[in-house]
């Protein structure tokens, strides 16, 4: 059995305006982060009509900067997803 390194090595990574092109996202919604990596603008995001059958992905991470150090953190993805629900009552 492959490990998870081995499975992540042999992937082949597409570019993600592809991959978004794919799903219905406008690469005017990306905010490219390289060729493989974006986010999507949130603006957008809400603009979209609610599909009953949508998935919901939460993607979270832990800034490496010591509290008190550098900027404020940014809002999480959790909170704005709560904002854009709560817009979508």
């Amino acid at each position: 059995m492959l490990t998870d390194i081995e499975i992540a090595q042999a992937a082949s990574l597409r570019p993600i305006a592809e991959v978004a092109a794919a799903v219905g996202v406008p690469e005017a919604a990306l905010e490219p982060y390289g060729k493989t990596k974006a986010k999507v603008h949130l603006d957008w995001l809400a603009q979209q009509p609610i599909r009953p059958s949508a998935r919901m992905i939460l993607v979270t991470a832990i800034s490496p900067t010591p509290p008190g150090k550098g900027r404020p953190p940014p809002r999480s993805v959790s909170a704005m997803v709560f904002v854009i629900s709560e817009r979508t009552r």
